[in-house]
Order: structure tokens, then C-alpha cells, then sequence
């Protein structure tokens, strides 16, 4: 038996408060995407085998967890990593689900994605894997956070707290310019840390107020372009948290990518997903090929190499399907 388990992206539009001085902290707000893609393939073994090193990690820590024999894996398609579409998780929790499904075993992805080190801070990948769509998860409370500033020893992923669909019909101009990746691990936790010493309880006061009276309504309207505008709103606000860490609201060169991207009147709203250098407009079928000259344009003014893609949103979450061998 093959189990073949397969999910997209996601964007990382922001959190809603980095502020101590607020009840509740992190609290993320994302959208899934259908591609780029990870892809996983996995039969049951005695042992993990598989030549991919993260999966492989990933791969060994589900079986510890499942309490299975092994399992052989192979990542047939994967995310670009560290570019600010959540490679990480989304490995993680496609390697636990397919080892899961070839030993006939309930994944259970929410509890179990914390011990892959995946899940604690932002709940938008794991809930993006579950159910796809656009996600504002809740956060966690302040208390357990106090003494280190990280999400470290929470064993939890943090509730969703809005889904919603996203129209067929809109699309991403995904840009991904040949730039440095963004920060991850230990890297991500001290300069995380550092921005929650200092995160103003202002800003996260003007993130509220944009994701519930401008970002969420217009999704329930389908308005694209009232949409758009509260996204980029919405991701320059929150890259104010970030100033000190990454030198301005966008670390270079996203910033001049999204200066001439959002210039396009086929682009409703821009901005960069996570620590970039991903950086992602909101168009339509309609619009997606102006957009997608806009993004080559874009790069070209901002005077580097890199790729565009028109990508559509995915309401569902991961698929796995299962080939039994003859």
C-alpha cells in the first residue's frame, strides 16, 4: 500500500498582537494556497527510509509518536524553503500523515503538530492543512509567555477563530525574488523575541480594527478590491513590528517589489508573507496575466532575478488517497 498525501502553501499575512501589554498574543492571519505544492509518498516499513533529511527527521518523530515500525518516504514535490510559504509545517504535517494512513492510524495533526516543533505560535499552517482557506486563528494567552517572550513548552496549536472561503475566482500573484531566505528557527525565535520587548499595543489596536471591520467583511462581500486594500493595510501594519529586526517595514528588496506591484491597477493589495522574501497581490482570473507582467516588472525595477506565478487559493484541506500494490 501507497499513501499519497498532497497540500499547497500558505501566505502568512501577520499577527494581530506582539504586544505584553494585551490579554492575548500572536493571534495569525493567513490564506491557503493550492501551489506550489508538497507532495509525499509513503509505504509501511520495518524502519524510516528516506533520503530527504528534513522529512526524514519529520518521518522518525511520527513514528515515535504513531508507536510504529517505520515507514518509507519519498517527497516527490516540495515548497521552496524558508521563503515565507511554510515549507516547515506543511513537510512536517504531510510526512505525519502519510506515516499515520500507512499504518491505518488517525494523524489527529492539531495535537500532535507542537511535538514536531510545528503549530506553537502561528495556528494559520496547521490549520491551513486541515481545512485550507482564509484563517485568523486566536492566539494565546500572555501569562505562559512572560518569562522568555517565545512559545516555547506551549504544546499547543492556537484555536481558529474565523474560516473563511475565498472566491474561485480570485487569485495570488505570487513573486519570488532571488533574495536571501527568511529566518527560521533559532534565528526567528531572537529576533521574535526581541520584537515582543519592544511591540506596541497601538499597533495591534489598528490590525484589530482592520482584520474585523475591513478584511473580513469584504471577504463575506466578495468585494476583491476592498479585500485587497485591508490585506496590504494589514501587512504593512505588521511589518512594523518587524522595523528594527529587518531594517523597515520590508526587509530588501521586497519593499520595491511591492511599491511597483501594488502600482498595477490589476493588483488590489500587496505585501510580503512571513519574513519574505515572498511577496504576494491579490488579483482575479480576469486580471492574473496583467498581474503576472506586473510582477515581472516589478523585479525587473527592483533590479533582480526571480519567478512569478499566478496561484489559486484552496478552500480544502491536505487530500490523501491510497494505492494498494497487486
Amino acid at each position: 500500500m501507497t499513501v499519497r498525501v498532497e497540500t499547497g502553501g500558505r501566505l502568512h499575512f501577520g499577527f494581530r498582537n506582539l504586544s505584553l501589554a494585551n490579554p492575548t498574543l500572536y493571534g495569525s492571519v493567513g490564506v491557503a494556497l493550492d501551489d506550489p505544492r508538497v507532495v509525499v509518498e509513503a509505504e509501511p516499513a520495518c524502519r524510516v527510509r528516506c533520503d530527504h533529511p528534513d522529512a526524514a527527521r519529520y518521518a522518525e518523530r511520527a513514528v515515535e509518536l504513531l508507536d510504529v515500525d517505520g515507514v518509507r518516504l519519498d517527497v516527490v514535490e516540495e515548497l521552496p524553503r524558508h521563503v515565507g510559504l511554510g515549507s516547515g509545517t506543511q513537510l512536517a504535517l504531510t510526512t505525519l500523515t502519510a506515516v499515520a494512513r500507512a499504518h491505518h492510524r488517525d494523524p489527529d495533526v492539531r495535537t500532535r503538530a507542537p511535538a514536531l516543533g510545528r503549530g506553537r505560535r502561528s495556528g494559520v499552517g496547521v490549520a491551513a492543512f486541515e481545512s485550507g482557506g482564509l484563517i485568523v486563528d486566536e492566539g494565546h494567552p500572555v501569562g505562559p509567555y512572560t518569562d522568555d517572550h517565545l512559545a516555547r513548552g506551549i504544546e499547543t496549536v492556537p484555536p481558529v477563530a474565523a474560516w473563511r472561503a475565498v472566491p474561485d475566482d480570485w487569485r495570488f500573484v505570487l513573486v519570488l525574488p532571488d533574495a536571501n531566505p527568511g529566518r527560521s528557527d533559532d534565528e526567528e525565535d531572537g529576533s521574535m523575541a526581541a520584537v515582543l520587548e519592544q511591540a506596541s499595543p497601538d499597533n495591534a489596536e489598528r490590525i484589530e480594527r482592520i482584520v474585523s471591520d475591513r478584511l473580513l467583511p469584504a471577504l463575506a462581500a466578495e468585494n476583491v478590491a476592498s479585500f485587497g486594500a485591508a490585506v496590504g493595510a494589514l501587512d504593512q501594519c505588521n511589518g512594523r513590528w518587524y522595523v528594527d529586526e529587518q531594517g523597515d517595514i520590508y526587509r530588501p528588496p521586497v519593499g520595491a517589489i511591492i511599491g511597483e506591484l501594488a502600482d498595477s491597477p490589476s493588483v488590489f493589495g500587496a505585501g510580503q508573507s512571513s519574513w519574505g522574501p515572498a511577496v504576494y497581490g491579490v488579483t482575479t482570473t480576469d486580471h492574473a496575466e496583467n498581474a503576472r507582467v506586473a510582477g515581472r516588472r516589478a523585479l525587473g525595477r527592483a533590479g533582480v532575478d526571480g519567478r512569478v506565478r499566478i496561484v489559486a487559493p484552496r478552500n480544502d484541506g491536505a487530500t490523501v488517497s491510497v494505492k494498494v500494490l497487486a
